[in-house]
């Protein structure tokens, strides 16, 4: 579900030589980012250093939650917490 606070994001046609999409697809597949996010990511950094990117505040999180895993030792439960609301949690006995 879309944040509504979050500002509606700007799409625009690009036109790239195929070699330079390629390049950029496979660095962002290196870094595990969408080709979109990794052209997002290079632009943010340029203004950046160019001393323009004022007014565009850090890259927003995009993506499922991280999980968290514990493992209880000794007992040998596996808690795995997923959700930022808390929704998802499962608890089972892991393997020793």
């Amino acid at each position: 579900m879309p944040d509504a606070s979050a500002p509606e994001r700007k799409s625009i046609l690009l036109r790239l030589d195929p070699a330079v999409h390629d390049a950029l697809a496979r660095w962002a597949a290196d870094e595990l980012r969408s080709t979109n996010a990794q052209i997002e990511f290079l632009l943010r950094r340029a203004l950046g250093d160019a001393g323009r990117g004022g007014a565009t505040g850090p890259l927003p999180k995009r993506g499922r939650p991280k999980t968290t895993r514990l493992v209880v030792d000794g007992a040998g439960l596996v808690v795995t917490a997923g959700c930022s609301d808390g929704a998802a949690f499962a608890l089972k006995r892991g393997e020793k």
